[in-house]
């Protein structure tokens, strides 16, 4: 197992899956085994704290902290007094403060332009650790590893320098107020056409040295303003071809193709992940809609449903989401009981079932209340949600990026939901772009072919499925093509869209199940969405610990998720066929 512990992909250092190659391998991470937790290089970076990062903790530690204390880091004020709030409210203990990292006057950067970042960190007793790792996994908001690195150049060369820790920091962290000039996003359209003119680079022109030489040194703003209103373009559906950043802007169409009247780049707002996206989105549901009770409709995504638990004043969970579920929500709402937003999934994972949209727009139109759905797995390009929806929430890190190598998120706001002036009346104050400059840098590069590779993925994926479907000894193909919910699917699923690169697989035993993972010669680890083929043992990893709960909702132990890539399809089809021989 030379490959255990080790980054996919294996040449990056910001790669965001690790290799879990073997089922024992995975039971073993659960357990925080030696054998296998010795040798993690990586891992998923709200799970693993990236060793950049740790670094960089240690020496803010170094400089500000006490004995007894740890660090979480993360870009601005107004995150870190959240993550303060959380932890003394969830631990009792008061004694969190929060030091603030920024630059030194007197050291001048190379230019005016250059990006820049400050850091804060939120300092707490050791005791208080599973409260700020929790705040770390749910919300998504530490910094990023690219992030840490900039900023560990920066504080080793005396310009990113300790400033007055903040004790006192004020006790209403959810209050809009105007945040610092350099996270507000104003339309960054004609500058970034007119300033921001890089040299084209195709795929053979060493990208990556461009990066190693200029990227955290004296990489200019408007370039990264340019990235950022690229992905927002391509996200809202007027930017589709596959050129370089200068080319492709000067390509954009005028009108967006997602079926909302009036939708344009300034209603999509970028986050460092997808979780990031659905916490500020669940935030802003709580400030504009009232605190009040939201719904978890279909089983989730784990932290989406921590998200909405432990963040105001909690969610009904319908787990199924079935048609009885929706029935079982009208009757409540019917009775009286008010709620502020429904989230779910379109569709849902690791089942692959699609909500009945419809019925639930009509629900959500008759008791006033908003519809956030988050189409990471089924992506713009197969299917189209946002007409039927409020808010669309994705994770960039998977199929729009693809190189498994950056983290990113969106959320995107309906023109024409009648909640969307007090939505964008409320991020005008509220939203911080986050979004740290070099991860966008890569992440539009990632991006420009993301339409063919999504059209490649929806073939191959199909293809497995069906040859799955025809063993013997495979339980159950989870997705959307074979699902009772397919009629729910087709009625959002694009003109030529497809069913999507990822699928579950289930078997009649679990030994089943441990010798077809064991065998099946694909990359194995967390995420999903990659241009390679990647394989988990889903529930072992999300729910180890609640095994028993996640299979009163079909979630089976003996499950195994694969996100399918672009590679050839006999090639794939080859390797499944070993792994479903070696069940023999």
């Amino acid at each position: 197992m030379e490959t255990l512990g080790c980054p996919i992909p294996e040449d990056s250092s910001h790669a965001v899956s690790v290799s879990l190659p073997t089922w024992k391998a995975n039971v073993g991470y659960e357990e925080g085994e030696e054998w296998v937790i010795g040798k993690m290089k990586t891992g998923y970076p709200r799970f693993f704290i990236h060793k950049s990062i740790q670094k960089l903790a240690s020496s803010v530690l170094q400089l500000a902290g006490q004995p007894g204390e740890n660090a979480i880091l993360v870009p601005t004020l107004r995150t870190a007094e959240r993550c303060k709030a959380f932890i003394v409210e969830n631990s009792g203990n008061k004694a969190v403060r929060i030091a603030e990292f920024g630059r030194e006057e007197t050291k001048n950067m190379s230019s005016a332009t250059d990006i820049w970042s400050d850091l804060y960190a939120i300092l707490y007793p050791k005791e208080c650790q599973p409260h700020a790792k929790a705040y770390w996994q749910h919300t998504g908001e530490g910094i990023s590893s690219r992030r840490a690195e900039f900023c560990q150049r920066q504080l080793d060369a005396g310009v990113l320098v300790l400033k007055k820790p903040l004790k006192n920091t004020r006790s209403d962290p959810e209050k809009p107020v105007k945040g610092p000039r350099r996270y507000q996003r104003g339309s960054v359209e004609e500058t970034a056409r007119k300033t921001a003119k890089p040299n084209c680079m195709g795929e053979g022109d060493e990208y990556a040295e461009f990066v190693e030489e200029r990227f955290g040194r004296n990489l200019a703003a408007p370039f990264v303003q340019s990235a950022k209103l690229a992905i927002r373009k391509r996200i809202s559906g007027t930017l589709k071809a596959n050129l370089c950043l200068e080319d492709a802007l000067k390509h954009a169409q005028e009108h967006s193709d997602r079926g909302v009247e009036g939708l344009t780049s300034e209603d999509v707002y970028l986050y460092p992940c997808g979780m990031s996206a659905i916490f500020n989105t669940h935030r802003m549901m709580l400030s504009v809609l009232g605190p009040k009770k939201s719904v978890s409709y279909g089983f989730p995504y784990v932290d989406t449903l921590k998200c909405l638990q432990k963040w105001g004043p909690g969610c009904y969970f319908y787990g199924n989401g079935s048609a009885e579920d929706i029935k079982t929500l009208e009757t409540m709402l019917e009775g009286g009981e008010t709620i502020q937003a429904l989230f779910c999934e379109f569709p849902s994972n690791p089942l692959l079932r699609a909500p009945d949209l419809l019925t639930l727009r009509a629900l959500a139109d008759r008791f006033d209340f908003a519809i956030v759905v988050d189409e990471t797995i089924g992506n713009f390009i197969n299917v189209n949600v946002l007409p039927h929806v409020d808010v669309v929430v994705s994770s960039l890190t998977k199929v729009f990026s693809g190189a498994s190598n950056v983290m990113g998120g969106c959320s995107i706001l309906n023109s024409q939901s009648r909640f969307y002036s007090r939505f964008k009346e409320y991020l005008k104050t509220d939203y911080e772009d986050a979004y740290w400059a070099e991860d966008s840098i890569f992440l539009e590069r990632n991006s420009r072919d993301f339409i063919p590779r999504i059209e490649k993925m929806n073939k191959n994926a199909e293809t497995v499925c069906d040859l799955l479907r025809s063993h013997p000894k495979v339980k159950a193909v989870h997705y959307p093509k074979y699902s009772a919910t397919k009629q729910f699917y087709d009625a959002c699923r694009c003109p030529n869209g497809g069913y999507g690169g990822l699928f579950s697989a289930t078997f009649h035993t679990l030994q089943d199940a441990i010798s077809f993972f064991d065998a099946l010669e694909t990359a194995k680890g967390p995420s999903l969405g990659t241009n390679f083929t990647l394989s988990s043992p889903y529930t072992l990893l999300a729910h180890y610990t609640e095994l028993d709960w996640a299979a009163q909702y079909g979630v089976d132990t003996a499950l195994v998720r694969v996100s399918v890539g672009v590679e050839e399809t006999a090639e794939l089809l080859k390797v499944f066929e070993i792994a479903l021989n070696a069940m023999a």
